[in-house]
């Protein structure tokens, strides 16, 4: 099976990569900025196609014989005319030409931002209501694919993430975007306050085992699904500081800012990937994992 990755350099679509070839599938993979991740080119069942969501006459050939399309790579705007045209408009230009070309199915990154406002309980099924415009642009891209593909031949799935992390899957490669944890070990190396909100936290996914969805969707017959792509449990961001000062053996003074938050997490439902599938994810021995990481490179890299 052949399968076409867009974003395979990027934080989330690396483990995917590896995740499939590791299962011995063949990834095509798009690829904006060929310096950004060098080892692609050196991994044996990988074909890097250079350039970005305007390389449409590239993507349209190297789609013909392929699988399986799996849309990571994020397009951005800071207006809702941009952000529909750069992220949105390219979700559906792709899902179209996919079906085109005679792909069997579409598997679209979303992310728990569609679901938007916060809620005790958040399901697939909630009604998405977003607070900015990367969340709107996820949930209108969910709605095209519900649509288009209650009646294409093509089948086409939906995998909402929330906070991913992890340690680099390929040489050269990065870590999450957000910076978080990257502050605070930091911080506690230089045993600076580690200042944390008071019942702030989430339920964090490790990369690998996110990919380990799309992989169980790429081996199954799903349409239309949707599904939260998180651990089962809550961590706080009180708990990670007081696991990085534990790692670090730093003296820093946790600082905790109450902005009245209740202490009753608000929690993403992911029982459709339990039930489905069988995963339940936990994050704390990966999350210390990534912290020992962490620790590791920025301690190598402060003058002695």
């Amino acid at each position: 099976m052949k399968i076409f990755v867009t974003g395979g350099s990027g934080f989330i679509g690396s483990y995917i990569v590896q995740t499939l070839i590791e299962n011995n599938y063949e990834v095509t993979t798009l690829v904006r900025n060929p310096d950004k991740l060098p080892e692609l080119y050196n991994i044996q069942g990988v074909s890097v196609i250079e350039g970005g969501f305007e390389a449409k006459e590239a993507i349209s050939q190297s789609l013909q014989d392929h699988d399986v399309c799996i849309h990571v790579a994020l397009g951005w705007g800071e207006t809702p005319l941009t952000m529909l045209k750069n992220d949105t408009e390219f979700t559906a230009y792709l899902l179209e030409t996919a079906e085109n070309a005679g792909v069997k199915q579409f598997i679209y990154t979303s992310s728990t931002a569609a679901v938007g406002e916060i809620r005790p309980l958040m399901t697939p099924q909630s009604v998405c209501r977003p607070t900015d415009l990367y969340g709107a642009t996820k949930a209108a891209s969910e709605a095209y694919i519900l649509g288009f593909c209650s009646k294409a031949t093509i089948r086409g799935n939906i995998v909402r993430p929330g906070y991913t992390f992890g340690n680099p899957v390929f040489r050269g490669g990065s870590t999450q975007p957000d910076r978080r944890f990257h502050t605070l070990v930091k911080n506690a190396l230089e045993n600076k306050p580690l200042e944390v909100i008071k019942y702030d936290g989430t339920q964090f996914i490790w990369a690998g085992d996110l990919a380990r969805i799309y992989l169980s969707l790429v081996q199954t017959e799903e349409n239309r699904s949707v599904m939260h792509g998180l651990a089962r449990e809550f961590v706080s961001w009180e708990q990670i500081a007081r696991w990085i000062k534990e790692i670090t053996g730093s003296e820093s003074e946790i600082k905790v800012e109450d902005k009245g938050w209740g202490a009753d997490p608000a929690i993403f439902d992911v029982s459709y990937i339990k039930n489905r599938w069988g995963h339940s994810f936990e994050s704390e021995q990966r999350l210390k994992e990534h912290i020992e990481y962490l620790t590791t490179v920025f301690a190598a890299s402060t003058p002695s």
